[in-house]
């Protein structure tokens, strides 16, 4: 086999090995023929990718339906968007979410949407539960917040323009049941020591006048964060 197809064969297997963990992401666990559909892989290739990644330890399999593993977890916990990003936000995160009740995460922005990194639970966890991994789109304050410090596009709406030049003169993006009804969030952007906008703190709590006082002391937490980043 020549260098090259060896190379394209590689790529398939990770290929397909990533579609299957992409998917117990999404599901949580499943049976080999849910897997292997919902991934559109063949199942006997599903099969065989799944053995092997349950002896890498990515994978865990009880009877007959898979989980992620450990070994995956111990690899996503080396992750970071930012030199010091997850360590710098975590005291923070946690005194912000005891001090207003209100469910806290710290996201970036990957593939368009916000990517919540960490997150502390509060008082709306049971309707938007916040936890490592879950994506949010557009609407969502925390996306506004992250798609606002990127360069504009041509083809962006003159009113997200306006909206978006809001957000960054006030520093803070606002969302009043626009995503979730009976949820109102509050999101502030953390900006490298170079000003780049390199992830989002959102604090997320039930509809109520409360929002502004949030937002001004997730503004203090946002910038304390901000402060305390490495060199990136």
């Amino acid at each position: 086999m020549s260098g090259a197809h060896a190379d394209d064969g590689g790529r398939g297997v990770l290929d397909g090995a990533f579609r299957l963990l992409d998917r117990l992401c999404e599901v949580g666990d499943a049976g080999l023929t849910a897997l292997a559909a919902g991934s559109g892989l063949p199942k006997a290739t599903a099969h065989r990718l799944l053995d092997q990644l349950v002896r890498l330890g990515a994978v865990e399999r009880a009877d007959t339906r898979y989980r992620v593993g450990p070994r995956l977890f111990q690899l996503g916990q080396a992750w970071e968007p930012h030199p010091g990003l997850r360590s710098t936000a975590t005291q923070p995160l946690h005194e912000l979410a005891r001090a207003t009740g209100a469910s806290v995460g710290l996201c970036v922005l990957r593939a368009g949407r916000a990517l919540v990194v960490s997150g502390v639970p509060g008082e709306i966890d049971e309707l938007v539960p916040l936890r490592a991994g879950a994506t949010w789109g557009f609407p969502t304050a925390v996306g506004k917040a992250l798609a606002a410090g990127m360069a504009p596009l041509a083809l962006e709406s003159a009113s997200w323009q306006r909206e978006a030049a809001l957000i960054r003169d006030r520093g803070i993006a606002l969302d009043h049941e626009q995503a979730v009804p009976g949820v109102a969030c509050a999101a502030v952007p953390i900006r490298a020591r170079d000003g780049r906008s390199v992830a989002a703190v959102c604090a997320m709590i039930e509809a109520s006048p409360r929002l502004p006082r949030i937002a001004e002391v997730l503004r203090r937490v946002g910038r304390a964060i901000s402060a305390g980043l490495e060199p990136g």
